[in-house]
Order: structure tokens, then sequence, then C-alpha cells
């Protein structure tokens, strides 16, 4: 997945609002040794380290639901026509449909056959409305 310049940009604008938000309490801090005293004042934290364990956790072996998986489909709407371009670049088979739901309400949706794209294959998928297309998509499962 590519990162987008509207994505970075808001990024950028969350970084500076966090760091405007930290510096006024930074600066309130107390230059003195003894913190402030009250019913904000926290008490220091106390860690025994006998409590902490000297090995880290045993992380669990990644499922097969986490393997990547599906090919990388390109939608082109023009008119009343749609265009899908895949291509699957892992080792597994992928069947992939092409899905075309119309704008008007008495416009019939399309649902194409589902095709199946081995490892390193290509594959075009067409379909069509009689009028405009509002939206397009291709699924994809495992055979």
């Amino acid at each position: 997945m590519r990162a987008r310049r509207s994505r970075a940009v808001s990024l950028l604008v969350t970084s500076v609002v966090l760091t405007g938000f930290l510096i006024p309490g930074a600066v309130a801090q107390p230059d003195g040794a003894d913190p402030a005293y009250g019913p904000e004042a926290v008490p220091p934290a106390v860690v025994d380290l006998d409590e902490i364990p000297a090995e880290p956790p045993v992380q669990l072996a990644p499922t097969a639901s986490r393997e990547l998986f599906g090919a990388d489909c390109d939608t082109e709407i023009e008119g009343s026509r749609v265009a899908a371009y895949c291509h699957n670049s892992y080792p597994e088979t992928d069947r992939i449909r092409l899905h075309v739901e119309c704008d008007r309400w008495w416009d019939v949706d399309g649902d194409g056959a589902a095709v199946a794209v081995g490892p390193a294959g290509r594959v075009e998928l067409a379909g069509r409305c009689w009028k405009e297309v509002r939206s397009a998509w291709v699924s994809h499962e495992r055979p």
C-alpha cells in the first residue's frame, strides 16, 4: 500500500498539534527538586524488580491467516464500462470476481464468475451497466 500525500500531511499536522499540547506542560514544571503538593500531586512510582520477568513473554507463531495472499487489482471505470487488471504476485492461486454496482435503480448490478489467477498470473476482467457505474470492486477467495 503506497502512502498518499494527504496521509503524510495529516501525520505531520497531528505531530505538530500534539507537540503544541506538550510544550505548555513542560514549561509549567517547577524548577526545584520538590514536586508540587496538592490534589494533583502523584506519588512517585515504586517498582519491585523481583516482579519483572527475566525473559520477555513467548511470542506465538504467526497463523496461516496472516500469510500474504491476494492478487493486486487496478479497477478502471469509463462511462458505463468497467475493467479490472489483476496480477497475482503470491505463490498461491487466487480466485477473483468483479462486482459492478450500477447507478440507476432499474439497472441490473453484476457479479462476475470467479476466475483463478495462478502464481505470477495476470488477468483482465470486464463488466458494464446500461448507464452510469456507481462503484466496482474485486473480491478475493482462496480456492
